[in-house]
This record gives C-alpha cells, sequence and structure tokens, in this order.
C-alpha cells in the first residue's frame, strides 16, 4: 500500500476521514474487535455529512472522545493494485474521553509512539511522519 500526502483541499471526491488523536499528550489509538492491531479513528464519509462532521462521529465511535477539539491538516491518497481512494486527515486533541458506544472498536490506548502492531502501517507512518510536529 502506498499513501501520499497533499495540501488541505488539493484532492476532491473525499471519501474516507481519519484522525490522528493526542490525548493526555500522547498518541491515542483503537483496537478493532476482530483484529490484534492498533490503528487510527477514521472511515468512510457518509452520504450528505461533510468531512469534519464525519471525522467528529468517527472520533467519538471508535475512541469514545466526548470533549475535543479538531482541525483539518492535510489531504491524502493511498492505493495499491486493487484500488485507491482519497480522504481527509484531521487532527483531535482530546481532553476528555467516555465510555465508547458499541462498535467495532474493542479498546483505545495511548502510546509514546506508534506501535509496531499497526493494521494499516503503510498509512500510519506517513500520516503521523507527516503531523509529527503535532505530538511534541
Amino acid at each position: 500500500m502506498e499513501c501520499k500526502v497533499y495540501k488541505l483541499n488539493e484532492l476532491k471526491n473525499y471519501r474516507y476521514v481519519v484522525v490522528l488523536s493526542k490525548y493526555e499528550g500522547k498518541i491515542l489509538l483503537s483496537r478493532h474487535k476482530e483484529r490484534d492491531t492498533w490503528e487510527t479513528q477514521g472511515g468512510h464519509i457518509e452520504k450528505g455529512e461533510t468531512p469534519l462532521e464525519a471525522a467528529k462521529r468517527e472520533l467519538f465511535e471508535e475512541s469514545g472522545a466526548v470533549e475535543f477539539s479538531i482541525k483539518p491538516i492535510f489531504d491524502y491518497w493511498a492505493g495499491d493494485d486493487e484500488g485507491s481512494s482519497t480522504g481527509v486527515v484531521f487532527f483531535a486533541e482530546i481532553t476528555e474521553l467516555s465510555n465508547m458506544p458499541e462498535s467495532e472498536m474493542e479498546e483505545v490506548k495511548t502510546f509514546s509512539e506508534l506501535p509496531k502492531e499497526l493494521t494499516y502501517p503503510d498509512i500510519a507512518q506517513v500520516l503521523f511522519a507527516s503531523a509529527k510536529e503535532l505530538f511534541n
């Protein structure tokens, strides 16, 4: 899988949002119920939804974040031989977590640095490297 970042609003026809989350000064990642790996919060932009609305919804659904500031930081493209997609990457600074709603996610955990056990390592490493100043 290849991943590239672009200036905000450079790409069009967004399909996904990715949220890079910070909680108590650390990276906050989620673990899917069916996987042993960690991932960012994010997902499809639903019909009639703006990227910001999708990012806020996905952040709550996949982490339980109820108090946070969130902003778009750049666009991304990810693809391989089977296809590609574009989306907007957001940065969220979370100040309060609540219980996660029933969803596909099992748990959330903070990390000082990206763990080796990532669901989408090729994508996560590129996105976090592009936003590293926000996590210092």
